[in-house]
């Protein structure tokens, strides 16, 4: 074989073995993209003037999300657990925010107001093929960031996700009374399909219908 086969072979395989590199490139970007549902970050301006930020959560805001978490089951029933329920660990609740970050059929934004973690809205997709067309959404914000419009622009962001998601249809369902959230959900669109009785027992032993509301989008 003389010199020239030898470089032209040569040649032949490096730019093989560039073309290889570079499909596994885009293959690795495409499977990260196809797996992360990351929000990319906003800045919107609330009703009083100030502006907030909307991304994704940051796991190294673990321990200031568990604050917020807390805060907010002390300031309403209207929260799923009490405030000694949120008792996950700092490592443990950044090992949550790094696996929703990470996942293709959920997708949480974060808002935060001068580096206050104000408010959180997540949206969760359905892999099974017959309910796929179906995603439920959830809210919470602390007390004082009431009434400042943060509320419609999560759901605004997450109604986006859903519909790029090829979603039909948004449920949610919160604590029978929190008539705050039910004016924001009718606002949005959401009409009421029904309840479940009692789904609630609070600690004063009274019990909380759960209502349920969907969206078409």
């Amino acid at each position: 074989m003389n010199q020239k086969t030898v470089c032209e072979r040569t040649a032949f395989f490096v730019s093989v073995y560039k073309r290889k590199k570079a499909c596994d490139t885009i293959k690795k970007r495409h499977r990260k993209e196809m797996t992360a549902m990351l929000f990319e970050q906003k800045t919107r301006m609330m009703k009083d003037g100030r502006e907030c930020v909307l991304a994704s959560p940051d796991p190294k805001d673990a321990k200031s999300m568990l604050d917020y978490l807390k805060t907010c089951a002390e300031e309403t029933d209207n929260i799923l657990r009490y405030p000694e329920e949120c008792d996950e660990s700092n490592e443990q609740e950044e090992t949550f925010l790094r696996n929703i970050n990470e996942s293709q059929y959920n997708v949480m934004i974060v808002c935060k107001v001068d580096g206050d973690i104000a408010g959180n809205c997540t949206l969760t997709l359905n892999k099974r093929l017959k309910i796929k067309h179906r995603a439920s959404v959830a809210i919470a914000l602390k007390r004082k960031y009431w009434n400042l419009g943060i509320g419609t622009m999560m759901f605004e962001e997450m109604e986006k996700i859903a519909r790029e998601k090829n979603v039909l249809q948004l449920e949610l369902g919160f604590v029978g009374g929190n008539d705050r959230a039910r004016i924001l959900y009718e606002k949005r669109g959401f009409v009421k399909t029904g309840k479940k009785p009692d789904a609630f027992y609070l600690k004063d032993g009274s019990f909380r219908d759960e209502i349920l509301m969907i969206k078409k989008l």
